[in-house]
């Protein structure tokens, strides 16, 4: 079975963007976007909801291309292209760079991914990892917190049926005060 990891940059008040879908406070200094690059790389499937795909596939298919682009950014683009990614939307959306579009139900499908042989998979987007939290799908929470009271917007977590009991798995400092801590679920 393959493990699901939602994991995302996440206000000190538990926002993952401020009102206005406002990412300004994230922009991550190159020890975290190095880290945030590697997870890329060792990802066998990433799931995206519908606005995070939007907001992706507007900026890293052609990031590479961009005048004063970092190595690490290059690097990023070819990694996140190369990625398989799977977007759930109701919506009819384009898709392209090794990205499939689900229309149907989504925890239907992602259970059927994680059953699949494979790399591990993330989950990208409050609404997507919403559904999966609720249908007790996610086995590791990634929380990238930044030090910044932002007062609103796109909570990281959702009400919830139930509790969910979690271990510590990791913790790690990264410049700027960033924290990363990383739990897994227990049963």
């Amino acid at each position: 079975m393959r493990k699901l990891t939602y994991g995302m940059n996440v206000s000190l008040d538990g926002y993952i963007a401020a009102p206005g879908d406002d990412l300004g406070w994230t922009a991550p200094g190159d020890e975290l976007f190095q880290w945030w690059s590697d997870r890329v790389a060792a990802t066998g499937t990433a799931l995206y909801g519908r606005r995070v795909w939007e907001g992706m596939s507007s900026h890293w298919p052609t990031a590479d291309q961009r005048p004063g682009v970092t190595p690490a950014h290059v690097e990023y683009a070819r990694r996140w292209r190369d990625m398989p990614k799977v977007v759930f939307s109701s919506k009819p959306l384009a898709v392209d760079w090794n990205t499939r579009l689900v229309t149907g139900d989504a925890v239907t499908e992602i259970t059927r991914l994680k059953a699949e042989d494979g790399g591990p998979m993330d989950i990208v987007g409050a609404t997507l990892a919403a559904a999966a939290m609720r249908a007790g799908l996610i086995d590791e929470y990634v929380v990238v917190t930044h030090p910044v009271l932002i007062g609103g917007g796109t909570p990281f977590f959702t009400a919830l049926d139930g509790w969910v009991n979690l271990a510590l798995a990791e913790t790690r400092t990264f410049s700027g005060d960033v924290v990363l801590t990383r739990y897994e679920t227990r049963g």
